[in-house]
């Protein structure tokens, strides 16, 4: 499953962005190369510069990562309720207001990377498990309608744009 062949119909303009931070990838090699390149980045990272933030106001790096996992772990549970069958409308998620309850400033770089890999490992086992049929199928997040591979695409976009936001804005 290539990116080219998701057409625009099966998710909300809004994810647009995270679209477009992708070449025309392939599904699961985008999943693994993506776990590979953030990992490269965080591991690059001085531990006592996670709670670095660029901006008053901006997330720090430790908050960053934890803001893609999140996003990560809620994604992948729209995509297994959608390739299902589950017809329930899904809710958004407000991003704000999960970060700062994170205790991400608690945490290690070992631990959230750790957790990161594992929380990318069940993505990747979760998409690996579709079959084309669960890959199409269309259900309702945050009031639009979402295909299973344009959640598995956005997943790959939307950690693709905050890694570089990530090294423009933090490491430069």
């Amino acid at each position: 499953m290539v990116l080219s062949e998701l057409p625009s119909s099966e998710y909300n303009p809004f994810y647009q962005t995270y679209i477009m931070a992708l070449g025309n990838v392939e599904l699961l090699e985008e999943l693994i190369n993506g776990k590979k390149a953030l990992v490269s980045v965080f591991e690059e990272i001085p531990e006592d510069r996670l709670n670095y933030a660029y901006a008053e106001g901006k997330w720090s790096l430790a908050e960053a990562l934890l803001h893609i996992i999140d996003t990560e772990r809620i994604f992948q549970y729209r995509a297994l309720c959608i390739a299902r069958n589950d017809k329930t409308p899904l809710p958004g998620f407000d991003q704000d207001d999960y970060v700062p309850f994170s205790n991400a400033a608690k945490r290690s770089k070992t631990d959230l990377i750790a957790e990161y890999k594992t929380v990318r490992d069940a993505t990747i086992s979760l998409f690996a498990s579709f079959d084309d049929e669960a890959l199409v199928r269309l259900g309702t997040t945050s009031g639009s309608k979402m295909s299973v591979r344009a959640l598995g695409f956005i997943i790959c976009g939307h950690q693709a744009h905050h890694v570089r936001v990530i090294q423009e804005r933090y490491l430069d």
